[in-house]
């Protein structure tokens, strides 16, 4: 299990509206993908930033999860435009989270 970290700088101003599409149409899109959402929303510390974290069974998984879905109609015909107009920047940060036992 691997777990990918996204986070969005968005645009100024721009963070009710991603939130709005995300929440709206993104997130249910993911569901009906089967896209394993562990947790997103806004920073509590930067109205402007957003975090996405997904999980993915292992890093060719998650190519071809997120290949099918960003090149699908849906994806390209729906909430692209919108949500990529609201971003300014993105970083993805994937691990498979190793333990420490203490």
């Amino acid at each position: 299990m691997i777990t990918e970290i996204r986070v969005y700088k968005l645009k100024a101003g721009r963070g009710e509206e991603f939130l709005k599409v995300f929440t709206e149409q993104s997130l249910p899109m993911l569901k009906r993908w089967n896209v394993n959402v562990v947790a997103f929303g806004p920073s509590l510390i930067d109205k402007d930033s957003f975090h996405l974290i997904r999980n993915y069974e292992s890093l060719e998984q998650r190519k071809e999860s997120q290949d099918a879905f960003y090149g699908s109609d849906e994806w390209i015909n729906g909430p692209e435009k919108q949500i990529m107009d609201c971003i300014e920047t993105y970083i993805t940060s994937i691990s498979n989270f190793a333990t420490i036992n203490q």
